[in-house]
């Protein structure tokens, strides 16, 4: 039963990250397409840290540790970029 949880987490995680890729070839701002991919990236990677997790219990705390760095990092880098591309290069 666990490994069957924790291959489709793996699956969701994966398919978390081609739906994300998939609006970067749409029509939208750049704004939108930024926040689409940050946050399905980061679902998808949280996912399937979260299936390992479940696969490898002995390795709980770097796992952790991974969930919350990807957490963190792809948080601060989504607004990073918003604000970057928001400005347009020009100085305030």
């Amino acid at each position: 039963m666990i490994n069957v949880l924790s291959y489709t987490c793996i699956v969701v995680g994966i398919a978390f990250w081609f739906w994300g890729t998939s609006y970067l070839l749409g029509k939208r701002s750049l704004l939108f397409k930024l926040h689409t991919l940050s946050v399905s990236d980061t679902l998808g990677s949280i996912l399937i840290v979260f299936g390992l997790l479940l696969k490898i219990p002995r390795e709980w705390p770097l796992l952790i540790l991974g969930i919350i760095c990807l957490a963190m990092w792809n948080t601060m880098l989504g607004y990073v970029l918003a604000y970057c591309s928001s400005t347009g290069g020009k100085d305030e």
